[in-house]
């Protein structure tokens, strides 16, 4: 656990040290994900590549709207983000994307994967960040979580 910077937030400094750390580990697993994304929207060549061109643009945006929140949490709380891209490398608990990807299907299969598995630790992140005693970055974990299920959502019913 990294020292925290000196705030007058009122959280319990174990509290922060917990959320901070989910955080982080949730930073890195977001901006994987968004540069996942961003693959898929430049790479992706089918028949269906306007709409999910479009769509990828959508997600990747969600995603940078979420990376942005978490970071500030973690600032908010006395934390430093980890967000370089190195540490992100290090850090994130998704597979590799697929750089050879081209097929719009194989992408949103590859993206279904990732947004689920990502929408797997946010919601162990909520559970942790309850019993640390931290309801607003539990919060925070509940927003993602429903963002992250809606996507999943929509990229499964290009599956069917």
């Amino acid at each position: 656990m990294a020292k925290l910077a000196r705030t007058r937030n009122t959280l319990g400094e174990n509290s922060r040290l917990t959320s901070v750390d989910l955080l982080n580990a949730a930073l890195a697993d977001l901006m994987d994900l968004t540069n996942g994304v961003r693959m898929a929207h430049w790479t992706v060549r089918d028949p269906h590549f306007a709409a999910l061109h479009a769509k990828f643009e959508e997600f990747y945006g969600q995603m940078g709207e979420a990376v942005d929140d978490v970071a500030e949490r973690i600032v908010q709380l006395g934390g430093t983000p980890n967000g370089t891209t190195q540490a992100v490398g290090t850090a994130t608990r998704l597979a590799p994307y697929p750089a050879d990807l081209r097929d719009g299907m194989a992408h949103v299969a590859a993206l279904a994967e990732r947004y689920a598995a990502l929408a797997e630790t946010t919601r162990k992140a909520i559970d942790a960040a309850a019993e640390a005693g931290d309801a607003d970055t539990a919060d925070l974990f509940t927003g993602a979580s429903r963002m992250l299920d809606k996507a999943l959502w929509m990229l499964e019913a290009h599956l069917d």
